[in-house]
């Protein structure tokens, strides 16, 4: 994320914030499956344990989903940042312009990863189950609320990298175009 947005902030915001979906999928596993919560709705005998491989098998799949929301996301909202220098108005007119893709694209997945559900594999249910709660909590919450309202808060410092940094991925970065986003020179050094 850095290479496509000269942002130091931006990167650590987005694993923070994609923390928040794999938590909600990984608690609703531990009741689900765990727990045995739903065993009669979905058909499987909670067996009081997950499956080892299957927290690597969810993140792997939901992180690089959710990153991918949110590099569509900033890279509409960075179009605004460079044209207009408002962090207000960029983040408002970036959502306004990916939210009907992001959700169309989470339902699509919704809808297919949901398919696991049915099986009759408990390990393929977990995977459904966590999938899918990752998805609409990604697409909803964290797209929807969060990372509009921690742009919002961030502003300005969303966008900034220490000189050094700054320097270089103006030199090496891959910019769309020929950007020239607004910096302040008032930014630490840090």
């Amino acid at each position: 994320m850095f290479l496509a947005f000269g942002s130091v902030v931006l990167p650590l915001k987005s694993i923070l914030l994609n923390l928040l979906s794999l938590s909600a999928s990984f608690g609703a596993i531990k009741l689900i499956f765990q727990d045995g919560y739903l065993d009669g709705l979905l058909n499987f005998v909670p067996v009081g344990a997950v499956d080892i491989n299957f927290p690597v098998l969810i993140v792997a799949i939901a992180f690089g989903l959710a990153m991918d929301y949110e590099v569509f996301l900033l890279s509409r909202v960075r179009e605004e940042w460079v044209r207009s220098g408002d962090p207000v108005e960029s983040v408002a007119l970036g959502v306004q312009r990916t939210a009907k893709i992001i959700t169309s694209a989470a339902l699509l997945l919704v809808i297919v990863v949901g398919g696991f559900i049915l099986s009759n594999v408990t390990l393929m249910k977990m995977i459904g189950v966590g999938l899918v709660i990752a998805i609409v909590v990604d697409a909803t919450i964290v797209r929807g609320l969060l990372v509009p309202a921690s742009m919002r808060l961030l502003g300005r410092w969303a966008w900034w990298a220490p000189k050094p940094l700054a320097a270089w991925w103006d030199r090496y970065g891959m910019k769309e175009g020929e950007e020239t986003a607004p910096r302040s020179p008032s930014y630490p050094i840090l």
